[in-house]
């Protein structure tokens, strides 16, 4: 017989998962205004999307490589 399989509390998210608003707008090739949550502010293109919107990878200006945001880490992504 099967057991029922509960989520323990180690699996359940720490952090909301819901992407803001702007982020559902957000295309391969924009050009965005990153802030980060020291109050560092930074632009780049915006390079891939996740299809749920969730996760954003970005190229930095500047030749400061590419970086992988999440909607968790508690940053801002605009059009810039």
């Amino acid at each position: 017989m099967a057991r029922k399989k509960s989520k323990t509390a180690a699996e359940a998210p720490l952090r909301p998962v819901e992407p803001a608003a702007n982020w559902s707008a957000l295309r391969e090739g924009d050009r965005v205004s990153v802030r980060l949550a020291l109050g560092i502010e930074t632009g780049g293109l915006v390079s891939a999307v996740t299809p749920d919107r969730t996760v954003v990878w970005v190229d930095l200006d500047g030749g400061r490589g590419r970086t992988l945001l999440h909607c968790s880490d508690g940053v801002e992504i605009l059009p810039a």
